[in-house]
């Protein structure tokens, strides 16, 4: 059977609601694995709740979600390093100079110069999605506590550069994986089909440029307006009640007595980090890129990225910025090696809650694969399809499967192929088709609650899961509502 029809599409949207009303993640999401394998196990409680224990094991049979999960809690060593060595106070004092000196030559409001700045990181750090968010995340959130900026905003800006930024600048892991994608689906020449469809991409683009318009305008709607105005008027950054997605005792340690505060103690292990990621990516990718053919070695790079393990390439990256911490501390003399193994095991025991919240994820994501939520909603589109509704019928249904699943690359996996069968049989444009498949996955996967990148940009910048997706959510379905509207507009009129 290849889906269970109207059933497969139940355990991960009980989920979802459930955690957004009750604010209780772990058990929703824990409720949608058992539902879904009660529905697998043909309705048998007993049956279901075994299996369910089982799938929560077989998530680390997995190599690469083990390698994610464990990249998760590790960070946490990363955090607890910069802020006890005076990284992150050393960089706010740097930061906080360069704010007077803009204060003394501008009128522009240094939250916005910091949201701006922020944006911009993002920007410059198109190679991953995880490593972006996560960067932004840790780098600012003790800026944006200090300026009263609420984590929530700073989990925005995060989210909403992370994906965008990664899928309109292919030159990473995405670009390599759409274009293999074409290529399965016999494409003749994929890197070009997938150029002209990038800048029909909607749905990043506006997000993109809805951030900016927070940021510059300083105007906020709905959730994330109560969150300003909590920070603005009561000084807090988090709700009263609000449970941040990394403990308090990692993101509170105080700098070493002792020891001068100095930012390249935070910079050049975030450096380390983001500079190991394409360094991991060729190095998992070259055995593959070289068995593909002879290529120029510029050209072999971008094949041996798009052929990594990016799974893989995380992990390497934050244990390579962990090792390079340590020893740049240790050299400095500020932690001996006691110290050092000692706030690894307490950074990584912060983050246990985040490896858990993985761990869920990855197994409803398993379980709604084995229902086929993705194929039983992208053929139930198929009956109702015309030649000019094709754009936004595939953007619509990608958006749905992304935020069920809480994958944009599942999702770009399930709507590419569908998606060209159905512009080619109904002479569609496939240019516009193939970008609104990847917008919707985009889009569904930044609204999503059990979205890794949700979920990591949550974590990095200390904000209450549930309070992060709910602040962003009006923001993504407005840049949404948008790009189906020019979707709509664009099928009917040039498609």
């Amino acid at each position: 059977m290849d889906n269970y029809g109207f059933w497969s599409v139940l355990p991960p949207l009980a989920a979802i609601v459930l955690a957004i009303r009750t604010r209780q993640v772990f058990i929703s999401l824990l409720f949608g694995i058992w539902f879904g394998w009660v529905i697998l196990s043909g309705g048998n409680l007993l049956d279901g709740t075994i299996s369910t224990i089982q799938a929560l094991v077989d998530v680390f049979g997995d190599p690469g979600n083990t390698r994610t999960i464990m990249f998760s809690s590790l960070v946490g060593a990363l955090i607890a390093f910069i802020q006890h060595s005076g990284g992150v106070e050393g960089f706010i004092s740097t930061v906080n100079r360069y704010l007077h000196n803009m204060e003394q030559q501008s009128s522009r409001s240094p939250r916005v110069t910091v949201q701006m700045l922020a944006w911009l990181t993002g920007v410059m750090i198109f190679v991953e999605s995880s490593i972006n968010a996560l960067t932004v995340g840790s780098i600012f959130r003790p800026i944006f506590d200090k300026l009263g900026i609420p984590r929530e905003k700073l989990a925005y800006i995060a989210d909403s550069i992370s994906a965008p930024t990664c899928i309109l600048i292919p030159l990473n892991a995405w670009g390599a994986y759409i274009m293999g994608l074409l290529i399965a689906q016999g494409v003749d020449h994929p890197l070009s089909l997938m150029v002209r469809a990038y800048p029909l991409n909607f749905y990043p683009i506006f997000a993109m440029i809805m951030v900016l318009l927070v940021i510059l305008t300083g105007k906020d709607i709905g959730p994330m307006k109560k969150a300003e105005e909590r920070a603005r008027k009561e000084g807090k950054v988090l709700r009263d009640g609000a449970t941040p997605m990394i403990s308090t005792d990692v993101i509170n340690l105080e700098t070493k007595a002792g020891v001068t505060p100095r930012g390249f103690n935070m910079i050049i292990p975030i450096a380390v980090m983001v500079g190991m990621m394409p360094v991991g990516l060729i190095f998992t990718g070259w055995q593959a890129a070289s068995e593909i053919g002879n290529h120029p070695w510029y050209e072999q790079i971008f094949i041996a990225i798009g052929q990594g393990s990016g799974s893989t390439a995380v992990l390497w990256a934050v244990l390579t910025a962990i090792i390079a911490g340590g020893i740049l501390y240790r050299i400095q003399k500020i932690f001996h090696l006691p110290e050092i193994i000692d706030l690894t095991f307490k950074g990584v025991g912060g983050l246990i809650p985040l490896a858990l919240l993985m761990m869920l994820a990855f197994a409803i994501g398993k379980v709604c694969r084995d229902l086929g939520t993705g194929i039983y909603v992208a053929e139930l589109s198929k009956s109702w399809l015309s030649p000019n509704m094709v754009p936004l019928i595939v953007f619509v249904v990608a958006s749905f499967i992304a935020f069920s699943t809480g994958t944009s690359w599942g999702t770009f996996a399930i709507m590419i192929p569908i998606g060209l069968q159905m512009a080619q049989i109904m002479d569609a444009g496939i240019y516009l088709t193939v970008a609104a498949a990847l917008g919707g996955g985009v889009f569904g996967d930044h609204s999503s609650p059990i979205s890794d990148t949700t979920i990591i940009s949550s974590m990095a910048s200390a904000s209450d899961h549930i309070d992060h997706v709910k602040t962003q959510l009006p923001y993504a379905l407005i840049a949404g509502l948008a790009a189906a509207i020019v979707y709509l507009i664009a099928g009917l009129f040039f498609s």
